[in-house]
C-alpha cells in the first residue's frame, strides 16, 4: 500500500511541476516519460538474457506507443501509461520477480496511472474547449 501511495504521490509531483513548466510542451514530455520509463526495466533485468530480451522489445513497444501518442492522439499516449501500469503490475506473472526491486510493481503501476487519468483530463478540457470555439 505504501508503495502505491507513493507512486500516486510522485504521480501527482509530476503533474504539478510540469504544469509549473509551461514553457514546455506537456504532451512532449509526458511521450519522452512514457518512452524512457520502459528501459527501467532493461536496466533492472540486464543479467539474465531471455528476460533482458523481453525488456527491450517492451522497451522498443512503449517508444511506439509514446511516438504514435504524440503524433495522433493524446488517448494512444495515456493508453501507454494505463498498459504500462498493467505491464508493471503482471510482470512477476511471466518473468523472473527477483530482477525488480521489491514493490515496484506498485509503485509504478500508480505513477502510471495517475498521470494516464491526467492526460485524458487534458484531451477531455481540449476537445471541450474545442467544441465551444466551433461553436461562436
Amino acid at each position: 500500500m505504501t508503495a502505491a501511495l507513493i507512486g500516486i504521490s510522485g504521480g501527482l509531483l509530476q503533474i504539478i511541476i510540469f504544469e509549473l513548466l509551461r514553457q514546455f510542451e506537456k504532451d512532449k514530455i509526458y511521450a519522452l516519460t512514457l518512452a524512457g520509463i520502459g528501459f527501467l526495466y532493461v536496466g533492472f533485468t540486464w543479467t539474465d538474457t531471455p528476460t533482458l530480451i523481453v525488456a527491450s522489445i517492451q522497451a522498443i513497444i512503449f517508444v511506439m506507443i509514446a511516438y504514435y501518442g504524440l503524433t495522433k492522439s493524446l488517448y494512444i499516449l495515456a493508453a501507454g501509461y494505463f498498459l504500462h501500469g498493467l505491464w508493471d503490475i503482471s510482470y512477476h506473472l511471466w518473468q523472473n520477480a527477483a530482477l525488480i526491486p521489491p514493490h515496484y510493481d506498485w509503485f509504478c503501476l500508480s505513477i502510471d496511472f495517475t498521470v494516464g487519468i491526467y492526460l485524458i483530463i487534458i484531451k477531455q478540457k481540449k476537445v471541450s474547449q474545442e467544441q465551444l470555439n466551433s461553436e461562436k
